[in-house]
């Protein structure tokens, strides 16, 4: 196996096809060259190189060596600074991935502020279902995405909460609740509700549609669907009901669904995620950008 050193004394010396001029590029002494060289040499079982006392050239075997190498070593380079840049640098591309209008909202102002900040960093947007955030962290489709808290999962960092809005519950309109100004947590015993699918992590399943009341009874579950709209809808058709944000009142109006506040329920949390090993310069200035945008607007106390 050829070390870095050896590759880059071995075509250093190829492109200069001298040894002098190959240690003051390599920073190293014409000695350490030679060593290489010859160490080199002696594991191949052939000479790389074709030496007088007036010249260096390159030996037939050499020749095929370094057209062989010379591809793939400059890959490696270009592969090498492309992670150096998107590690230390705010330039390049992020992909940003967002659920619901009003993340994309929130986003659309966040990028405005980071390309201010950062113009030399192009930001792709693009809408994601809940079940589609993580999936797409881990397939490196995106590097960032804005959604719902909590999203407690191993090989996932989560940012500060960028929004927290009054808890509602989703009920047919026909239905009970629907003609009340409020419900308590405790209500959810009296019902079906609606449930997120399996794949999303245990805490976020947990949060929106826990399995039992703060006074421990018991809540029955329903069907489950993979888009709000069908939860929606499901809900819409009487077959349960399902515990929203505040901003669902707005974004989602509906003549089949009603929304009512809940009295004491923690409100709803959204935030960005990201993996925890591609926290790069890039994904830390979003976020810095998000949270510098929502305490500007944020109103004084």
């Amino acid at each position: 196996m050829l070390e870095r050193h050896e590759l880059e004394a071995f075509l250093t010396l190829a492109e200069e096809l001298h040894f002098g001029r190959t240690a003051e590029r390599l920073h190293v002494s014409t000695a350490r060259v030679s060593q290489t060289i010859a160490k080199l040499e002696r594991r191949i079982g052939v000479p790389l190189f074709n030496r007088t006392t007036r010249r260096v050239e390159l030996s037939l075997v050499g020749r095929q060596l370094q057209e062989e190498i010379r591809p793939a070593w400059s890959r490696i380079n270009d592969a090498y600074k492309r992670a150096v840049d998107a590690g230390r640098g705010v330039t390049g591309l992020l992909r940003v991935a967002f659920n619901g209008p009003a993340a994309g909202q929130l986003l659309v102002g966040t990028t405005q502020a980071f390309r201010a900040r950062h113009p030399d960093c192009e930001v792709q947007i693009k809408e994601a279902r809940v079940p589609e955030v993580l999936l797409w962290l881990r397939s490196g489709e995106v590097d960032i995405a804005l959604t719902v808290h909590p999203m407690h999962e191993e090989g996932i960092a989560t940012g500060p909460v960028l929004v927290r809005e009054a808890r509602m519950l989703a009920v047919p309109t026909g239905h009970p609740f629907a003609r009340r100004a409020t419900v308590s947590v405790e209500d959810l015993a009296r019902v079906t509700v609606l449930q997120m699918p399996e794949t999303l992590p245990k805490s976020l399943r947990e949060d929106r549609t826990p399995s039992r009341t703060p006074a421990g009874r018991r809540i029955a579950p329903g069907p489950s669907a993979m888009t709000f709209n069908e939860m929606l809808t499901l809900v819409g058709a009487g077959e349960g009901v399902f515990p929203v944000g505040a901003h669902a009142r707005r974004y989602f109006a509906r003549p089949d669904v009603a929304y009512v506040p809940f009295e004491d329920a923690a409100p709803v949390e959204w935030g960005l995620v990201w993996l925890a090993d591609g926290a790069t310069s890039r994904v830390r200035a979003f976020s810095e950008a998000a949270l510098g945008l929502v305490q500007e607007s944020a109103p004084a106390p």
